[in-house]
């Protein structure tokens, strides 16, 4: 596997929470477009960033774009590590917070290689690169410094080609947002 990314990082300015939401919004929208032609190889998200950052405010767009997402009830599987959603596809959603120092789990590198659908890892970075899928796409949080707690920006990086329409569909919404588009739609 080439751990060289297919193009560079973009950075995102998320004004709020709303902002980032717009941004899971985009994303599962434009999976869903994927998916309608096939099930693409690009279909591991990994997020990074501190607590807080809102990794999973992310999550809970994408999985509200997606079919069935309206009947899934979205949260930090911190203490479950992974969380399964009703959507079409389904998503498998999993949050390594509680691993980091130990030995990576199996169960959570049985799905980045098993999971049919959408596989979202939260604290991805706790997973050994080796053992990460070719076709991924990154998003790091981070807290912009002076903003409150509520400023961030994403940076943005897919692996390969193949995640790039899901990158410039992040760059498309947030640009959007800005500028006063209606991202619930």
């Amino acid at each position: 596997m080439d751990s060289e990314p297919s193009s560079p990082a973009s950075s995102l300015r998320l004004v709020d929470s709303e902002a980032t939401m717009a941004l899971g919004l985009a994303l599962g929208r434009a999976w869903v477009k994927l998916w309608e032609r096939g099930a693409p190889k690009c279909r591991t998200l990994l997020l990074t960033g501190p607590l807080g950052a809102g990794k999973t405010t992310l999550v809970r767009g994408l999985i509200q774009a997606l079919p069935g997402g309206d009947e899934a009830e979205v949260s930090s599987p911190s203490f479950t590590l992974a969380n399964h959603y009703p959507t079409t596809p389904e998503v498998a959603h999993a949050d390594l917070y509680r691993l980091a120092g130990t030995a990576a789990d199996w169960e959570i590198l049985d799905l980045l290689d098993e999971h049919p659908g959408i596989v979202v890892v939260e604290w991805s970075e706790l997973v050994p690169e080796s053992e990460l899928p070719e076709h991924r796409l990154l998003v790091s949080l981070e807290r912009v410094d002076g903003s409150g707690d509520t400023g961030r920006v994403a940076r943005i990086t897919a692996s390969t080609p193949a995640c790039a329409p899901l990158c410039e569909a992040c760059k498309e919404a947030v640009s959007a947002f800005s500028h006063g588009a209606d991202m619930q739609q």
